[in-house]
């Protein structure tokens, strides 16, 4: 079978692929389980050089890469390249903190000596969206290296040239050989390969519906798992909230990646006093996005990443409109190549709309008003996701404690926006998934964390 890479700015074929037989994709698992062997030898120091010169050679691509990322899926330039930086920015941190993460934590026992230690499981086999079609990939991979593992990977298929690249980056930072290898396969073969027995864990990020399909396959074979699968973020605006900080916030976030974020901000939840004023600042602010060319340095919204998506937003936005939503800007597919959408904003949005109920993976503001506070909150917990959320306000004592007891997700945030960082753990509850990347509890997903105890 052959992947097809289609420009999402021009609706054109740009790439073509070969899928591996299941013959090769098995070769290559045996080559990264034999440099895992090796690897995992290897002091913290030794895995820290190669992964040093990962970063460096990564701002030494920021450009190649941007332009890649922008022909292949979208993402305007400027995006394209903060994604990189961020890459780069990951691996110098695990660089800096694996020994700290990794360190062995001794216990006062009954025994001579107890403690515990973190030795690697083996493979990792990473399945990876096209949406940050780089940090996706050194976000699972690069922790779980420098714990000692192996990794594998296949990459959506429109990101496939991303994912060649990816492997030649490790090749060039002289990591030892075949440590990290892409995998280009069918779904088949990828369940060929969770249950392989030289592979030990599996990292996905995607849809709930994959994802229940991927923790099933792991389950039978007795894998471990971290499954990061989307969200319905709701960003909760209370009375004393600073309005124009909430609106540039909460625009900004779901206009990152133009609206193809798993963490943007998809529900603005605004109390009914501020309503109003609040509704008019999230409309002025959207009129600073520019829809255009990724490649064209004033284009700020870029093309869906594919026209199945596309439709899909469209749909959801026309379904919506006809449960009651009030269309105020947007939700037409403009008569031009590629697979553009437009900002768009919808108000009067209530549960059961699709734009309340569903993940919109596209530039949709989604606009609900809430009686009051506990109508909010509520609201905003109302949703099968938990990835992310904020609550804006001036008091920031109260706002703490809502972030911290009231709203239901694996980040919540106040004043500003969910954002991943590699010096903090990072997933989602409920459908959203479970586990946890980044930080130490990111780098432990993929350990054997063993218990000696030593009687003299």
């Amino acid at each position: 079978m052959t992947i097809e890479t289609i420009s999402p700015a021009t609706g054109e074929l740009i790439a073509k692929y070969e899928e591996m037989s299941e013959a090769t994709a098995i070769s290559i698992i045996e080559s990264v389980h034999q440099s895992y062997l090796t690897w995992r030898r290897l002091s913290l120091e030794q895995r820290a050089i190669p992964v040093r010169v990962m970063a460096d050679l990564l701002l030494d691509r920021q450009q190649q890469l941007a332009e890649l990322m922008a022909a292949e899926m979208g993402k305007p330039l400027a995006q394209g390249k903060g994604e990189v930086e961020k890459c780069a920015g990951a691996c110098r941190h695990f660089a800096d903190h694996a020994s700290s993460y990794l360190a062995q934590r001794t216990i006062k026992t009954e025994m001579e000596k107890s403690f515990v230690t973190h030795e690697p499981l083996g493979v990792v086999f990473g399945i990876m969206p096209w949406n940050f079609p780089l940090w996706q990939v050194i976000r699972f991979a690069i922790p779980a290296m420098m714990a000692g593992n192996g990794a594998l990977l296949k990459h959506a298929g429109v990101s496939t040239g991303t994912a060649l690249e990816i492997e030649k980056l490790f090749k060039e930072a002289e990591f030892t050989a075949e440590i990290f290898r892409t995998l280009i396969i069918s779904n088949d073969v990828a369940g060929m390969v969770i249950s392989h027995p030289h592979v030990s864990a599996v990292s996905f990020t995607g849809s709930v519906g994959t994802g229940k399909i991927i923790a099933a396959e792991a389950g039978k074979a007795l894998k471990k798992t971290v499954l990061e699968l989307g969200g319905s973020d709701a960003y909760v605006i209370l009375e004393d909230a600073d309005l124009e900080l909430a609106a540039k916030t909460c625009v900004t976030s779901r206009m990152q990646n133009s609206g193809q974020s798993c963490i943007a901000a998809k529900r603005f939840i605004v109390v009914d006093a501020v309503h109003e004023k609040f509704t008019s600042l999230v409309y002025e602010q959207l009129q600073s996005y520019v829809m255009g060319s990724p490649l064209d340095s004033a284009t700020n919204c870029g093309p869906l990443a594919r026209r199945d998506i596309r439709d899909q937003v469209h749909d959801q936005v026309q379904q919506s409109i006809k449960k009651g939503a009030t269309l105020v800007t947007g939700g037409v597919i403009p008569d031009q190549s590629g697979f553009y959408y437009p900002p768009t904003m919808l108000t009067n949005v209530k549960p059961g709309m699709p734009a309340f109920d569903e993940e919109i993976f596209g530039p949709v503001v989604s606009v609900i008003t809430a009686k009051n506070e506990d109508e909010a909150i509520m609201l905003a917990n109302d949703t099968e996701y938990g990835l992310g959320a904020a609550v804006f306000t001036k008091d920031i004592a109260h706002g703490e404690k809502i972030a911290a007891t009231q709203l239901q997700a694996g980040t919540c945030v106040v004043n500003t926006m969910v954002s991943s960082d590699s010096r903090l753990p990072f997933g989602g509850i409920k459908h959203s998934g479970y586990g946890r990347e980044l930080a130490q509890e990111g780098i432990l997903s993929f350990v054997n964390t063993k218990t000696v105890n030593i009687k003299a």
